[in-house]
């Protein structure tokens, strides 16, 4: 089994709910193939290098999924026939691109697990002006 990232962008006139099924149906082509989801990250609403069918923005998600060479097929497919989807890209990690990409996740897990701590104000300082 090969370990695969895929990115995709949603068109940006999707409300929160149909973005998000729509990223549960992509998903759902991974895993009715036998792909285990490693890792999903969605970016939100970004604004895009240059227009995609008079499109500024667009919703961006990434997926790291472990699977088959033939699950990539299937799921270009899945995201060619869907009109939701402005551009896609799907690519193999090598064992370096997978080391960095298991760093990156565990770091951000560790961010969301230890919360920021409170900023104390320093007390304003008064100021004694003689006109």
């Amino acid at each position: 089994m090969n370990h695969y990232e895929t990115v995709f962008i949603l068109t940006p006139v999707l409300s929160d709910a149909q973005m998000k099924e729509a990223v549960e149906k992509f998903k759902g082509v991974l895993t009715e193939n036998d792909a285990t989801i490693v890792n999903e990250e969605n970016w939100g609403l970004r604004k895009l290098a240059y227009s995609i069918q008079n499109k500024t923005t667009g919703f961006y998600t990434l997926i790291e999924f472990d699977g088959e060479p033939t699950i990539v097929r299937k799921l270009e497919t899945a995201f060619r026939r869907d009109e939701k989807v402005l551009r896609f890209l799907t690519f193999r990690l090598d064992k370096y691109a997978a080391e960095y990409a298991a760093k990156r996740r565990n770091k951000k897990a560790a961010k969301e697990e230890t919360p920021a701590a409170p900023v104390e104000e320093a007390p304003m300082a008064e100021e004694n002006i003689n006109v």
